[in-house]
């Protein structure tokens, strides 16, 4: 259990699909998240995984920026961009609202490559095993670039 209290948000940075996995995703500026399933036209979403939505920090792009690399959000593969908000200091299975409606829950924060993706190939790492944090989509919505992302405290969830 993590010890961070202070609840936490942030502003939606960008807004990511692709219709195929592995490889980079494209901007929009408004996105449908589908309860239990993910982002519409998204090659992620599935109602199978809890891996429906990948967020990133942009703090984590800009640290891969730094070291050298031309990327930018959705480079990736993440949905959401955010800034503002720590993703690391969430835990399992708090909720997040994004813009009006949408309700997503963290369900895994990092995770395994099982081949190494050209990003660590040119730097020698990638934010995403470490930094990158899933969730599955609770409740649906649009969600607009811009956005409020807020952690809900647990009576907030109804």
């Amino acid at each position: 259990m993590k010890l961070e209290t202070k609840l936490k948000s942030g502003i939606i940075e960008s807004i990511c699909i692709s219709d195929k996995k592995g490889i980079p995703k494209k901007q929009v500026d408004v996105a449908k998240f589908i309860e239990n399933f993910g982002i519409e036209n998204d090659a992620h979403a599935n109602s199978e995984t809890r891996k429906q939505v990948s967020l990133l920090a942009m703090e984590s792009i800009e640290k891969m920026k730094n070291s050298g690399l031309d990327v930018t959000t959705g480079s990736f593969a993440e949905n959401i961009t955010t800034s503002g908000i720590n993703l690391l200091f969430l835990n399992i299975e708090a909720r997040l609202k994004i813009g009006k409606d949408a309700l997503i829950e963290i369900t895994q924060i990092g995770k395994n490559c099982h081949k190494k993706c050209p990003i660590f190939y040119k730097a020698g790492y990638c934010v995403m095993p470490t930094e990158g944090v899933f969730a599955k989509v609770i409740k649906g919505g649009t969600v607009k670039k811009g956005s409020l992302i807020k952690e809900l405290k647990p009576y907030e969830y109804c």
